[in-house]
């Protein structure tokens, strides 16, 4: 079989490359509002879904609650499971640090964003998606602290996260409202258009890797690790993300779930958001000298689960292409 590489993946790896090069234009102090331009794309993507959605859709969504409990039983308990186990075999305190980052990874919500562009790349049930990935950052907040609390040695109480319902209601959940209100006036333009929102869609995402891999580089946070230590948490995400795909997938199996769910299922299910984890980290880890090495998992897995689901989705989208070109050419 020959590869056919995927401008996509290879625009992620650019950008990747250019947060490398350049990262001085895409943290705060820059000349170009990257924060702005974040918001603001953020918010007119969930804008735009909402103008391809209709009431009965979002209704037929949201009923599928067998789905939105795999999804969220997969955020917050199957993944702080897999890596709780290993909390006895822990000796050093340099093995305990970076085993409360990965645990902290493992107890995060799911990305908003990026989980619905890539369920909408690969053709999946996006009304479900929105609602889950929406879901999954309110109860993170919650649900995070409580996990990671105990494992302190000096836990806070003190948490605001006022900011963050803020945020998710400007650039989520109120955009999608609005879309919904107009979808009568504004779905056809949607649907005539959609090759355009997807490039949209995409940019959107391309310029949310690379502002966060800008701020990574432009801290410094990778100097104080060894390359051993890099490998070896790169070899850990990755095995997270494999063995809590591969388990969401015979759970959806099981419960037979149908494509679209599945989909769902398996990329919300999957991913971890680093806008919480920043905020979080902040709050729950500011006494601790190695506060940076905390978010090492999360922006390594960030990363990693970008590229790996975008092939998966980029993939999954050109097989439903295909399907549905069939049955329109078997049709008499």
């Amino acid at each position: 079989m020959r590869f056919r590489s995927d401008p996509f993946v290879l625009a992620l790896l650019l950008s990747v490359i250019t947060a490398y090069l350049f990262p001085q234009w895409g943290v705060e102090g820059s000349p170009f509002p990257t924060k702005t331009i974040s918001s603001a794309g953020i918010a007119l993507l969930f804008f735009f879904y909402g103008l391809k959605l209709s009431p009965d859709k979002i209704k037929k969504g949201l009923n599928n609650w067998k789905l939105h409990l795999v999804v969220q039983l997969a955020t917050f308990v199957l993944f702080p499971l897999l890596v709780l186990p290993f909390y006895p075999l822990l000796k050093t305190t340099e093995q305990h640090t970076l085993w409360l980052a990965v645990f902290f990874l493992a107890s995060l919500p799911s990305t908003v964003s990026s989980s619905v562009v890539m369920v909408s790349i690969a053709r999946g049930n996006i009304p479900a998606a929105i609602f889950n990935a929406s879901l999954s950052g309110m109860i993170g907040i919650l649900i995070t602290p409580l996990w990671i609390t105990p494992f302190l040695e000096q836990a806070q109480t003190d948490m605001d996260f006022g900011s963050i319902y803020l945020q998710l209601v400007i650039e989520v959940i109120a955009p999608v409202i609005l879309g919904i209100i107009l979808q009568p006036l504004g779905g056809k333009f949607a649907g005539r258009y959609s090759k355009q929102l997807s490039f949209f869609d995409k940019s959107i995402i391309l310029f949310i890797v690379y502002k966060s891999f800008s701020e990574s580089f432009h801290s410094g946070v990778f100097s104080s690790i060894r390359w051993t230590d890099i490998l070896l948490l790169i070899i850990i995400a990755l095995s997270l993300f494999f063995v809590a795909y591969g388990i969401i997938y015979l759970i959806s199996a099981l419960l037979r779930f149908n494509r679209e769910d599945r989909i769902t299922a398996l990329f919300c299910g999957s991913k971890k958001s680093l806008v919480h984890g920043t905020v979080m980290s902040k709050v729950l880890f500011s006494g601790m000298s190695s506060g940076g090495i905390i978010l090492l998992p999360l922006m390594l897995y960030h990363g990693l689960q970008i590229l790996l689901v975008s092939i998966i989705a980029t993939k999954m989208g050109g097989e439903s292409l295909v399907s549905e070109q069939k049955d329109t050419d078997d049709r008499p």
